[in-house]
């Protein structure tokens, strides 16, 4: 559906026209058109990209959605493709959206899927900046392209606070917790994947368009481009150490359990070893054989009964100072 739709000239808003009449009376003006929708249906969006002239594989791609971050040219317009992410505080995870934009030189569409941030309050903020948003399309893309970024601020903060509980849980060394706490890492490290996976191609389409031949681009809009390159290489660089760090915990709880199934079996061997000896011992005694030795021995009891603790106390001692009891 269309959330808003509206002309601009000079960086301010004109009186609403209908759909059809935009792109004619935005060119007319000397300004350009911006249509907002979330969500569209297949013949909502026909209607808009029959109006400006939107290429077919780009439309394609729109009505699909669920599609890679990219900045794809064709012909004199533009075809950008954005992964929002918020942090859930609540259930410790990662949620995205997608914002898609077709860009021309008197043109701006935005469509929001899922769970991207609201464009109302870009279009509000760039409606209160009327230098920048006099800019053209190219100033509303880098509006909400920053609007994208910034959100990314608290989302590497909830995964560092994460990755933290985590570094703690496994220096803990609680023996009861290495299987849940491993179950945890695999599930933050997958967030990790699926966010670096939604921040790393921005760094790409920003210097794209910051340093690319793209034409259209007021010099002020190319540097705001480059200084929200750096923040998004800069978000990137961290989640790249978010990932390696994740390997590494992942590594040390691994060890830690397999030390500490390592100290368990020294313990039922020690066990299972000071147990054989009086076993053997009234299993050799137990035999129903009338000719033995020690049968007929006043002795021959208490000795037997001596010799299985004897030997067992010096097998504890001996297994406590090796550190297996």
């Amino acid at each position: 559906m269309i959330v808003d739709s509206a002309i601009y000239v000079d960086g301010h808003r004109s009186a609403p026209l209908a759909l059809k009449e935009m792109r004619e009376a935005s060119r007319k003006k000397g300004g350009f058109a911006w249509v907002g929708l979330y969500e569209p249906t297949e013949e909502e969006f026909a209607s808009i990209a029959g109006e400006f002239g939107l290429h077919e594989p780009a439309v394609r791609d729109t009505i699909r959605a669920h599609q890679r971050p990219k900045v794809e040219r064709f012909g004199d317009s533009l075809f950008v493709v954005l992964k929002a992410a918020r942090y859930l505080e609540e259930k410790e995870t990662v949620e995205f959206g997608e914002i898609h934009a077709f860009v021309g030189s008197d043109y701006v569409i935005t469509i929001r899927y899922g769970e991207a941030p609201e464009l109302k309050e870009v279009r509000q903020r760039m409606e209160g900046q009327p230098e920048l948003l006099s800019k053209g399309p190219f100033a509303v893309l880098y509006a909400f392209m920053a609007r994208v970024v910034d959100n990314y601020g608290p989302v590497v903060e909830g995964l560092e606070n994460d990755i933290d509980e985590i570094e703690g849980q496994v220096f803990e060394g609680d023996p009861g917790a290495s299987p849940v706490v491993s179950r945890r890492i695999y599930d933050l490290s997958r967030e990790v994947i699926r966010f670096h996976q939604a921040v790393q191609p921005l760094a790409g389409a920003l210097g794209q368009l910051a340093e690319g031949d793209t034409p259209g681009i007021d010099p002020r809009v190319r540097r705001h481009l480059r200084t929200l390159r750096d923040g998004a290489l800069r978000v990137t660089e961290r989640v790249e150490g978010f990932r390696e760090l994740l390997s590494n915990i992942l590594s040390v709880n691994l060890t830690l359990i397999g030390i500490n199934q390592n100290d368990q079996v020294k313990k039922i061997s020690a066990w299972a070893a000071m147990l054989v000896v009086p076993t053997l011992i009234s299993g050799i005694y137990g035999m129903n054989f009338e000719y033995m030795p020690e049968l007929s021995w006043l002795l021959g009891y208490p000795f037997a009964v001596l010799l299985m603790v004897t030997i067992s106390l010096i097998l504890y001692r001996a297994f406590k100072r090796s550190g297996w009891l």
